[in-house]
This record gives structure tokens, C-alpha cells and sequence, in this order.
């Protein structure tokens, strides 16, 4: 220690005698809580960047160091601090002790510490003898945060402070606010010295946030409002503390809030106040059992890490809004909204995580919202949390959404839940081909997954997500006995396949183009690219589009073609989905690796910085602060869409290679979880991160494919060459549940299959002169054959296969 604080320590214990000091409450600690559970520790050098910590009715963003800074760019400087969505409560808060006459601030933690279900930050005093962690969560159910300081005082002898607890209300609304009547107003604040609480209101709105403490403090009659944010209001409480020598001092706070009534908010704080570590352990208990379903262990242990932690990413990214509903939003700090696009890539991974109680809800709330907006089966893009809806759909999501419904119900075999959606599927695919396809070529035109100016002609990924959606529509149609309807559909599928096999493939590029169109259309488009790839320095990416607008000046024909010339992500559904032709898929497959780096695949191929690529980098730095862009970035959902692909054409060790690219960003700047841009861009929390796991873990490695209508689960696995052992727990089909773990050695490998339901039929299916030799509970048997294709069926509840080269 030093002999400063040496002295102010000895000072403080000579003139605080005869003070009365606040008590802790020890019983209703949530600490002891944290201790034992599954934790992850931030890295030194980001502590200055984004966390959350989540619940379904409000959740908290600030910075790993303890601070709340001005985040986001969605509505400027507003994404961050407390939702309690429609509304905003709090821009946060900050705290400081004083020690005689010397002041600490925390807001500069020395560590930050993530949990499934809550996070620690850990800040020193000075060389003082004082340590302090702060803690919080969020309850299930209840918009509030329970915040709680533990204060541990090391040295020998009684320490007296003050603790200081600034605060800044915030009450606004979400936005599209303004859409929906929702107007901000200055806020007014009142202490109640009674209950040691802070009770502030919107004055034009019945938006009411309620912070305090059991501890009794002495409020500060001075509030006032930030210089840049005039609705705003800051108050200072102040609370004199001993603590005993050798012990430790819990400091909670209670912060919640109401969007409709004042005695509502403080029935949310009262119940929080008193029973946090009540509602902490009903809490704890039910984000852990979430990897008790598809429980994944793997001889790569950071895999199986990302594995877990992407649950509970996912569970910190659901919002329950009153009267508006229950789904999975698509990100935190800027997108904690909902998407449909977004949605369908998410609810695919987690409907074989276990998670059938979230995607039925978010499939609830998006198609009721986008009945309510379009009511012609069209699905929408992008819906705030007040309701308003920005965007009525682009053309991809409305086909996303069909095939989603039909994975959903091979997963389920729920026949009620199909009956509900089909009417939709029905009119969903009218609205495609009769609002959307001017020329009646079956190539709707809009708007897909990529977002640049004028790509709005025949888009590669709305044509492949369009035959896919026709394709399962079929399916549907065909379980529900419309016959007619179904072979519709399907001739439609079929047509559908081979035009975008033709029409869209460009064999001089190895690619499927990034769309269809004019001359006229297409140089426009190339001079904007030509400005973007100099704009970036990517001077390789403008001698090739110089060249492809050569070609095209000179390009005598008037019939509209297909143009490779982003090298967009997108190019590769066709293989996502499954539909290229094998030879195609093979040079689609090596043409896309020259549009990745060592995170994954960039979104826009042309964006590809290769000086930059030459060693790992940090995206946010070489941004810096510069307006939020997408442009030159590497994300992880074009990186799970090649993984998936490479799987499709039977490249696991590829697609494996790919997954550990994307794995790099795990935690690689917020400890638990997964930028959205790689590796540390943009949303700190993106929800359709576990599609880039779900799905070829799951599905592809794994090989689980269930159809649980017919009660039948057809298994090929397909496993990377690095992967020698594993299993995968409790993975959930209709009534069934499936355990698959796996062995390999020299020659061989040996499969485990079990299964509590005894009324399905499994197919065990691997590719035709793989193994020479195979045994079902060590009785050696003949494989079936169907095409190239040998299986096995297992009739038992628990079967041993192993298969010799």
C-alpha cells in the first residue's frame, strides 16, 4: 500500500467514529450464486468495448470496464444503457468510493467476467486494501436489473466509506416511435427517502424507471440533465459504509421499470428487490439446463465451447414485448428488433438445439405482424419492438420463411402447427410469382439478402431460396393431401433448378452470377463497383471490373444474362440449398475460397483487402470510429452458408476448415460470444451466428436428419478428418429424443445410436464402397443399397455400428 492511501485509511478511522453506517444484506445476495457456474474472462485489450447482460423483458449494455458511454448508430448514442423495450430507462449509471478526502472512480475495471446468465467486473482501489466486483443480472419475466457490489476490505482493520451512486434516466421510446405515437419528454425525478429509492417518469408518458438500494443514502437535491441529452435527468446518492476487518460488504442495487403505470414499475422493483437471489436461482437453473438439449462434446474442446456459449447467445437474445410478443431478435446493440430474413437462418439452428418453445414463438410473432401489415403471405423484412414495421419484405424472406416451416416440421411432426402456416405458404408463393415476376419467367425480381443500391433485377439467392421454398411447398401440400397443388408446386421446383443452373451459371467464371439483367442495368452497377473497390484500395478488385465493363460495352447482345461481378456471399445458395449440379458446386466451391480470409468469407467478394488478410486484424480498429459500414467485411453468415455448401458436395474437412475460421470470433472480443462482422464488429450479439453451428454440426457432421411425421430419423453422418471422437446428447425430434456419439481409430469407426422412443424407424446411411465391413451390435451384416447410397435400419431402442475400411 501505498503511504498515501496509507494515511487517508488511517484518517478515515479516526473521524468517522460516531456515524451510524448502512448495513449489508447478506441473505439476499446473488454473489454466492456466481460462484461454480460456467464463466468465461475478457481480454485486457477490449475491456473497453460492449457487453450485455439480458433478460426477456429488459437487458443492460455497457462497456466490459464498468462504463456506460454513448453506443449505437441505429437511433445515435441510444443503444446502449437499460431497455425495457418499447422503452428506454437508463443511459446507466457509474459509482465511486471516497476514502477520506480521496476519490475512486469505477469505471475502469480491471477484468470483465461473462456468465450464461449474468457477468463480473473485477476493479482495484488504488493499493488501498479494497477490492470490489460488481455483479449483476436480469430476471426472467421482469424488467429489471439487479446490480450488486461486493466490497472486500483485506487489511486488519474497520474501514469506513462513502459510496457514491450516480444515475442517469433516460425515458424514450423505441425507434419508429413517432410512428406509433410514442413522443419523448423531459424527465422528472423524486427521491423517496422512505424506501431509498429514486422514482423517475416520463412527463408526457406513463414511462416510469425506479432505482435504489436496501442501504440507507443521502440523495442529493441537485439534478440536472446531460449536456447533449436535455430529456435526460442525473442524480447522486450517496452512502457512508463500514466494513469490518478482513470481511466483505454487499451493495445491492435494484434498477426496473414500467412502459405503462407507476405502480406497476414498482411492483417490478419490489419484487426484484426482495427476491433477487430467489429469481437469480430459478434463473441460473434454467439457462444452464438449455445445453442439457443437443449436448455436444467433441475432441475440439473450442468448438464444443462456442457450442454451449451460442445457446445462451441465443437466449440473451430473446424479447417477450407486451402486446406485440415473444421471438428472438437479430442483434444487440443496434438490432434488437425482429427480422425476417434474420429469423429464418437462426430458427434452423435452433430447432435442432432443443429450442421448439422459441421457434414457434418467433415464428408466431413475425407471421402475425406480417398478416397484420401485408396479408397476402408476404413476409416482413424488419419490425421494431412498438410494432412499426420498416420494411413490408424483401422477396427472399417471404420463400425463407416456407422452407422454414417445413424444417420446423420434419423436426416437430406437429400436423396443427402446419395446418396453422400452410394458408400462408399458399399465398406467400402467389405473392412471389404474381407481384414479383413481370416477365413470367419464374425468376421473381427485388430485393434479397444484399443490400446495395440497385441490385433489385433477377437476384441469385431470391431465385435459389425461391425454388427451395417451391420445393418443400410441395412436400406440405403432399402430407396434406393436396395432390394437384403439390405437383404444381413441384414442376415449379423443377423448372426452377434448371434455370438457375443455366441460366445463371457463368462457366468462364466458375460462379453462379450475382444477378440477371440488362446492359444498361449491369454497367451502371459495375460503375458504382469500380468506385467502391477504389474507394477501398482494392486495385486487383478494379482492373477486373475495368475489364468485365470492356466486355460488356462490347457485348452486342440485347437478351438479359448473368453478371459475376460482386462475387456477393449470396452466389453460393444454389449450393447451400443443394441444387447445383455436382461439377458445378466443385468450381463454385474453389472459386469462393478466393473471397475469404482467415475469419471466413467476405461479404462482398470485390471488398477482399488482401494486404490486410496477410495477418490476423481487428475490423472495429480499421474502421475506427468512422460511421457504422458494412462495406469490406467478413461475416459469420456467409461463412456458415459456405460450411453448409462444402458439406452439401461432401468436403467435411473443408467446411470443418471453414468452421474454425468462423470460431476464431468467438470471444474474441466479448468473452461468451460472437460479433456479427469478424472478428469484433458490429452487433456484440448476433443472433444467426448458431446457423453457422446448428446446422452442420447437428444435421451434417452429425448427419441428424429427422422426419418426424413419418417418426423416422435418417442419420449419414458426415465427419472432418480432425474429429476422432464425440457425441451428441439429447437431441429432440417430435417424441423422440436421439443420443449419437462416435469413435474412430486406424480402420474404423464406431457409431452409438441411441433413442428413448421406441416407435421410429433409423436409417443409418453412409456412401455406397466407403466401408467395406459392417456390424450392428457386433453381428456383421449386409448393407442395403439405394443409387449410391448403403444404409441399415436399427429397430432397437440402442444400436453399436461399426464400420471397417
Amino acid at each position: 500500500m501505498r503511504k498515501l492511501d496509507q494515511l487517508i485509511v488511517l484518517i478515515t478511522l479516526v473521524f468517522f467514529n460516531g456515524i451510524i453506517y448502512g448495513q449489508s444484506n447478506a441473505n439476499n445476495s446473488i454473489v454466492p450464486l456466481f460462484k461454480q457456474a460456467p464463466s468465461l474472462k475478457g481480454k485486457p485489450a477490449f475491456i473497453g468495448t460492449p457487453f450485455n447482460t439480458a433478460g426477456d423483458k429488459l437487458y443492460l449494455i455497457g462497456h466490459q470496464d464498468g462504463s456506460f458511454p454513448d453506443l449505437g448508430w441505429h437511433v445515435k448514442d441510444e443503444m446502449g444503457g437499460i431497455w425495457h423495450h418499447p422503452i428506454k430507462l437508463m443511459d446507466g449509471f457509474e459509482a465511486s468510493i471516497t476514502i477520506g478526502d480521496k476519490t475512486y472512480p469505477l469505471n475502469k475495471a480491471d477484468m470483465f467476467v461473462n456468465y450464461p446468465f449474468g457477468n463480473k467486473h473485477i476493479y482495484t482501489v488504488g493499493s488501498t486494501p479494497l477490492s470490489i466486483e460488481r455483479y449483476q443480472f436480469v430476471p426472467d419475466q421482469l424488467p429489471g436489473v439487479q446490480i450488486e457490489y461486493a466490497i472486500k476490505n483485506s487489511s486488519n482493520q474497520t474501514i469506513q466509506i462513502q459510496f457514491h451512486f450516480e444515475a442517469v434516466s433516460n425515458l424514450m421510446p423505441v425507434w419508429l416511435g413517432e410512428r406509433t405515437g410514442m413522443i419523448n419528454s423531459k424527465d422528472l425525478a423524486s427521491y423517496d427517502p422512505l424506501n431509498n429509492r429514486w422514482i423517475v417518469k416520463d412527463s408526457l408518458n406513463p414511462w416510469y424507471v425506479i432505482y435504489g438500494t436496501t442501504v440507507k443514502g443521502d440523495a442529493s437535491q441537485m439534478i440536472y440533465s446531460k449536456k447533449n441529452k436535455p430529456n435526460t435527468t442525473v442524480s447522486n446518492t450517496t452512502y457512508k459504509i463500514e466494513i469490518k476487518p478482513n470481511s466483505i460488504f454487499y451493495l445491492p442495487f435494484t434498477i426496473a421499470g414500467s412502459a405503462k403505470s407507476k405502480e406497476q414499475a414498482i411492483l417490478h422493483y419490489t419484487q426484484l428487490n426482495n427476491t433477487a437471489a430467489e429469481l437469480l436461482t430459478t434463473k441460473k437453473k434454467r439457462v444452464l439446463n438449455l445445453n442439457n438439449f443437443a449436448r455436444l462434446t467433441l475432441n475440439d474442446h473450442a468448438i464444443t465451447t462456442s457450442f454451449e456459449w451460442l445457446k445462451y447467445n441465443s437466449d440473451w437474445l430473446t424479447l417477450d414485448v407486451d402486446g406485440i410478443g415473444r421471438g428472438v431478435v437479430a442483434g444487440l446493440p443496434d438490432y434488437p428488433w425482429w427480422f425476417g430474413g434474420d429469423m429464418a437462418y437462426t430458427l434452423k439452428g435452433l430447432i435442432a438445439l432443443g429450442r421448439k418453445d422459441l421457434v414457434y414463438s418467433s415464428i408466431d410473432l413475425i407471421h402475425r405482424i406480417s398478416e397484420k401489415t401485408n396479408g397476402n403471405g408476404r413476409i416482413v423484412h424488419e419490425v421494431s419492438t412498438n410494432g412499426a414495421v420498416f420494411n413490408p419484405g424483401n422477396v427472399n424472406e417471404t420463400p425463407q420463411f416456407i422452407s422454414l416451416i417445413w424444417e420446423v416440421f420434419c423436426w416437430t411432426g406437429d400436423r396443427e402447427f402446419l395446418l396453422k402456416y400452410f394458408p400462408s405458404v399458399v399465398k406467400g408463393l402467389n405473392w412471389v410469382l404474381t407481384e414479383n415476376d413481370a416477365d413470367k419467367n419464374l425468376l421473381p425480381d427485388g430485393a434479397g439478402m444484399m443490400e446495395i443500391h440497385g441490385l433489385t433485377s433477377e437476384m441469385i439467392d431470391v431465385a435459389a431460396y425461391t425454388q427451395k421454398a417451391f420445393a418443400d411447398a410441395a412436400k406440405m401440400a403432399l402430407y396434406l393431401n393436396q395432390d394437384s397443388l403439390g405437383k404444381d408446386y413441384q414442376q415449379k421446383a423443377d423448372l426452377l433448378k434448371d434455370k438457375i443452373n443455366t441460366k445463371f451459371w457463368v462457366e468462364k467464371d466458375h460462379s453462379y452470377a450475382d444477378f440477371i439483367a440488362t446492359k444498361s442495368q449491369a454497367l451502371h452497377l459495375i460503375e458504382d463497383a469500380i468506385v467502391r473497390a477504389d474507394t477501398l484500395g482494392n486495385s486487383w478488385a478494379v482492373t477486373a471490373l475495368k475489364q468485365i465493363q470492356s466486355q460488356t460495352l462490347a457485348d452486342t447482345a440485347t437478351n438479359n444474362k448473368g453478371f459475376v461481378m460482386h462475387h456477393n456471399w449470396v452466389v453460393n445458395t444454389p449450393l447451400e440449398t443443394g441444387i447445383a449440379e455436382k461439377d458445378q458446386a466443385i468450381k463454385a466451391l474453389n472459386t469462393a475460397k478466393r473471397f475469404s480470409n482467415g475469419f471466413g468469407m467476405y461479404v462482398t467478394g470485390i471488398d477482399k483487402n488482401e494486404k490486410r488478410d496477410l495477418q490476423e486484424y481487428s475490423y472495429a480498429a480499421s474502421v475506427g470510429k468512422n460511421d457504422f459500414t458494412y462495406t469490406g467485411t467478413v461475416m459469420t453468415l456467409p461463412t456458415a452458408v459456405q460450411i453448409i455448401a462444402e458439406n452439401n458436395y461432401g468436403r467435411p474437412n473443408e467446411a470443418f476448415n471453414l468452421l474454425k475460421r468462423v470460431d476464431k470470433t468467438f470471444g474474441y472480443a466479448l468473452p461468451g460470444s460472437m460479433y456479427e462482422v469478424s472478428p469484433d464488429y458490429g452487433m456484440m450479439t448476433q443472433a444467426w451466428n448458431v446457423y453457422a453451428y446448428g446446422e452442420p454440426i447437428v444435421k451434417q457432421f452429425f448427419g441428424i436428419q429427422p422426419q418426424a411425421y413419418k417418426k423416422q430419423l435418417t442419420l449419414s453422418p458426415l465427419l472432418p478428418s480432425v474429429l476422432t471422437n464425440g457425441k451428441l446428447d439429447n437431441v429432440i425430434m417430435g417424441n423422440n429424443s436421439v443420443s449419437v456419439d462416435f469413435k474412430k481409430t486406424s480402420n474404423a469407426i464406431t457409431f452409438t445410436v441411441k433413442q428413448t422412443a421406441n416407435d421410429w424407424d433409423i436409417l443409418f446411411e453412409q456412401p455406397a464402397g466407403k466401408y467395406k465391413i459392417w456390424t450392428i451390435n457386433g453381428k456383421r451384416i449386409k448393407p442395403m443399397q439405394k443409387d449410391d447410397i448403403s444404409y441399415i435400419r436399427v429397430e432397437n431402442a440402442s444400436a453399436k455400428i461399426e464400420l471397417t475400411n
